[in-house]
């Protein structure tokens, strides 16, 4: 199957009022574990590659374009997205690169800035055909629109919308990044405030955090594209863990690196069919997995 536009999953997604996930690389394993996922799940999936994860590897081409070709041998829809880029040179880059959409993340900066920075980088990335995603938290967001106690105003959004051009809203309604445990309140009403006052689909960072049952809910209020990393990372890690401490004469990274794109692949699974709402009834394997940490 050729490469899936992102654009094109989350506007069917958003006009069938289902989640979609998009899930972060860390390395090629997860890559190769999120198209899994997909498979296993019969549901299209978001690989996205953050600024982070690019330093990490020493620069965005060499993730990217395994990421790319991993997606391009994907048997479902698999779309590749760049993720909190701060940097609009890191978004030409993606966009000489194949990426089909783009995270501009200016959530820190005051409003005016946020909308100049991501006005233009709206600007070149529609005049290269790829899709735009956004991030307004509240003006002058010391930590971007996921700080606590952080959340987006609808009359904000849509004047931010309609003064750069963007394609899809990152809003902040009450999730954080990096949470280790599910225990983040989301507001639900506000979360229909804005896909009232918006046009564009509504973005959920800092998913990790959320538990089940409020994750569905904020799809049921109009939240589309639904962004995961720490949780899916924590099962990664906990399942090399378990290999590493069962055998330690393990020198093949091979052997226990397997197993921890086992578990990506089947959690990222069942995320992906609890974000279409089509699998609400499926058991966590949060719970066990938190046992045996």
């Amino acid at each position: 199957m050729t490469l899936a536009r992102a654009a094109d999953l989350i506007l069917d997604a958003s006009a069938a009022g289902r989640g979609i996930g998009a899930f972060n690389v860390i390395h090629l394993e997860t890559a190769e574990a999120l198209v899994a996922a997909s498979a296993q799940a019969q549901l299209p999936v978001i690989l996205q590659i953050s600024q982070n994860c690019a330093k990490y590897h020493g620069g965005l081409e060499p993730i990217a374009l395994a990421t790319l070709a991993v997606a391009r041998r994907a048997e479902t829809p698999v779309a590749v997205h760049l993720d909190h880029a701060e940097l609009p040179e890191l978004v030409d880059e993606a966009i000489a690169l194949g990426f089909g959409s783009v995270m501009f993340d200016g959530g820190a900066l005051p409003y005016d800035e946020n909308v100049a920075l991501t006005a233009e980088v709206a600007r070149k990335a529609h005049a290269a055909g790829v899709y735009v995603e956004g991030e307004l938290g509240e003006v002058g967001g010391k930590d971007g629109a996921h700080a606590p106690g952080v959340r987006t105003d609808p009359a904000e959004a849509q004047a931010f919308v309609a003064e750069t051009g963007v394609d899809a809203l990152a809003v902040a309604v009450g999730s954080s990044h990096a949470m280790l445990d599910r225990s983040a309140s989301l507001d639900i009403e506000l979360i229909a405030q804005l896909r009232a006052a918006l046009d564009v689909p509504l973005v959920l960072h800092g998913s990790s955090g959320v538990a089940d049952d409020v994750i569905a809910q904020a799809v049921r209020a109009g939240m589309t594209k639904i962004n995961v990393s720490t949780h899916l990372n924590g099962f990664f890690t906990r399942a090399v863990r378990q290999m590493l401490d069962a055998d330690e004469r393990l020198v093949d990274s091979r052997k226990y690196v397997a197993p921890g794109r086992v578990a990506v692949a089947d959690e990222a699974a069942r995320l992906l069919r609890l974000f279409a709402l089509s699998d609400l009834s499926a058991p966590s394997a949060l719970s066990l997995s938190q046992e045996s940490a």
